[in-house]
């Protein structure tokens, strides 16, 4: 979802030094001879070896294909095909995020000039400044499953004491940040908001690439809807991006905010258990996991970030310690249940619902 965290960064792991953290289970167990912390991540190296080869087999295919689609979207004569088009073009766009998102890791082509004015020109299109995702994405690698009432990178996190202590104004406030139609509306709220227009406003000097981004996705639009009317924008823009948008916003979200995670503290907080509790590994189909680029198997990114999105599946299937993962799913009560995890409380060591905060 930025750099590589530096070698010297993803190196410091190490056990949990919480007595009172209940064990999950859906974790394996620890015990002699699994790896943990530091040993496992070391595990985990022999991924993050890339194929050029097959990285750019990936990434063209992706983006043809996602091309093909949408230009189909703009141009097919009968409506439903239209439609169809538009939401296979939105897939795609899932897609080749996913590979921008690997590269602005280092995993894959981090070398290749063609991938940078690539990847550069994608940022404008899918309303991605490079410097702003760098930055917050960053972050968010560094403080996932951490408390934090900013949304830097994320989606912010409370204690139920903190909940009961905020005031009316920052109760509203964080709801309405973690409110389903804010994901759903990801498009303005996360991508054109959050990620783009708002570092522009707060640091200007820092993000000026946000202003060419937001000329080059406004101005596509605009040439679209002025030259083929608004049906053309409408179907191979607009209702691709708000798809895209929606569904790449809640596996964010998804991914660090749902009923079995665990909030670390930050004396104790540590890439391994980061990655191994506050990081979902969502199931899915093999074709949505195709769409998705292989992001639901987000504890193993988190664990190492320099692993291709497509060698993950290899990662886990390797690596018994990496297959009892806490998880979670596209599938309707799952994605209730990630919505009611709204609070950590500290006593159950476990999310809550803003319900059952008020009956503590």
């Amino acid at each position: 979802m930025g750099a590589s965290q530096p070698e010297e960064v993803i190196n410091q792991t190490g056990r949990s030094q919480n007595p009172h953290r209940q064990q999950d289970p859906g974790m394996a167990e620890h015990s002699a001879g699994i790896r943990m912390g530091k040993e496992l991540i070391q595990a985990t190296r022999h991924f993050a070896q890339e194929s050029a080869a097959r990285s750019w087999r990936y990434v063209i295919s992706t983006f043809t294909l996602m091309i093909t689609a949408l230009v189909g979207a703009g141009m097919a004569p009968w409506w439903p095909l239209r439609l169809a088009l538009s939401i296979l073009g939105a897939l795609f766009m899932v897609r080749a995020f996913i590979t921008f998102h690997d590269y602005m890791h280092g995993a894959i082509l981090r070398d290749s000039r063609l991938a940078k004015w690539l990847f550069q020109l994608y940022s404008g299109f899918a309303l991605t400044p490079a410097s702003s995702w760098k930055n917050s994405h960053n972050y968010h690698h560094g403080h996932v499953g951490q408390i934090s009432e900013a949304s830097v990178g994320a989606f912010p996190l409370m204690t139920t004491r903190m909940w009961r202590d905020a005031s009316f104004t920052q109760r509203f406030s964080y709801r309405f940040q973690r409110h389903p139609l804010v994901v759903l509306f990801g498009y303005i709220t996360i991508f054109a908001f959050s990620i783009t227009l708002l570092p522009l406003i707060t640091e200007p000097s820092r993000h000026k690439d946000s202003v060419w981004v937001l000329l080059f996705h406004g101005g596509l639009i605009t040439v679209l809807w002025l030259f083929g009317g608004f049906d053309v924008a409408l179907f191979s823009v607009i209702l691709p991006m708000v798809i895209a948008s929606a569904l790449g916003s809640y596996l964010f979200f998804a991914q660090h905010s749902f009923k079995r995670m665990h909030v670390i503290s930050p004396e104790a907080w540590t890439f391994y258990r980061a990655a191994m509790e506050s990081s979902s590994y969502m199931r899915l189909g093999k074709l949505m996991q195709w769409f998705t680029g292989n992001i639901g198997y987000h504890h193993i990114h988190h664990l190492n970030v320099r692993i291709p999105f497509y060698r993950l599946p290899e990662a886990m299937a390797a690596i018994p310690e990496l297959q009892s993962p806490i998880t979670t799913s596209l599938a309707p009560r799952d994605i209730v249940d990630c919505f009611r995890a709204s609070l950590w409380d500290e006593n159950q060591q476990r999310m809550v619902s803003y319900r059952e905060a008020g009956k503590l």
